[in-house]
């Protein structure tokens, strides 16, 4: 097994046009918390790419939405209450080519849940990503799972990463269905720290990036060591912790 990396790479473009990403994957819980800590952390991360869950849905989303990408020098590409709380926030160094909500089947007695899609490019790479938000009950959470994988392959694209609270553990069988099929960032590349839920007291590790085959994971896990994430604000800014993934995609079409 390769040497876990101390310092994960920076965004980038290389000479051959392939493109070094950070994707970040975040639970903001609707902005219920402290949100200059949130912002602090997401800035902290330097994202590309930012995968939301339970972004605000409800009165004046669109407003709180804006203001937490004014505060993370990013722009909203695509989520938030269509797409029944995952979002999608984007560096303007993506280039956007499309974007879609897509709202799953809703089991009574539930909450509805969703996905936020879009297709993007990065320097040379063009790249789907896909925020996503699992059910409680377990064989939901696993038949949405499995919905995710066939709108992953719809997108039509050589690359794509997914974003997630997935409410599981890599123990767990929707966990098992989309690592089955994709890399587990954190498996596949460890860096920084491992458990997600809560926040303060992590024990559970139910947040993940994931990327097709062809993307090479330069490390992902919890960015409390990198520089500018405190402890204090990680805890203050919302009930999970972050997942950051740097991964080098290929140029292509």
């Amino acid at each position: 097994m390769d040497t876990p990396p101390t310092v994960l790479p920076e965004s980038r473009t290389e000479p051959d046009g392939s493109a070094v990403v950070r994707v970040l994957s975040y639970n903001v819980r609707s902005l219920r918390d402290d949100t200059e800590a949130l912002a602090r952390v997401i800035r902290a991360c330097a994202p590309d790419l930012v995968c939301v869950q339970e972004a605000p849905r409800f009165f004046r989303w669109r407003k709180a939405a804006a203001r937490l990408a004014a505060m993370t020098d990013l722009v909203m590409l695509s989520g938030g209450a269509t797409a029944a709380g995952p979002m999608l926030l984007c560096s303007l160094r993506a280039t956007v080519e499309r974007t879609e909500d897509v709202l799953l089947p809703r089991t009574p007695g539930l909450h509805r849940r969703g996905l936020a899609t879009a297709v993007v490019r990065l320097a040379g790479a063009r790249l789907g990503v896909v925020s996503c938000h699992l059910s409680l009950e377990r064989e939901e959470r696993r038949a949405q799972a499995g919905t995710l994988l066939d709108r992953l392959d719809a997108l039509d694209v050589p690359h794509a990463v997914v974003g997630g609270d997935l409410n599981d553990v890599p123990e767990g069988a929707a966990f098992r269905r989309l690592a089955g099929r994709l890399q587990d960032g954190r498996t596949v590349r460890p860096w920084g720290g491992g458990p997600t839920f809560p926040s303060r007291e992590p024990v559970r590790r139910i947040d993940a990036v994931f990327a097709t085959g062809g993307i090479e994971v330069l490390g992902c896990g919890v960015p409390d060591a990198l520089p500018g994430v405190t402890a204090a604000d990680l805890g203050a800014a919302t009930d999970h912790l972050p997942v950051l993934a740097a991964l080098r995609i290929t140029a292509g079409d």
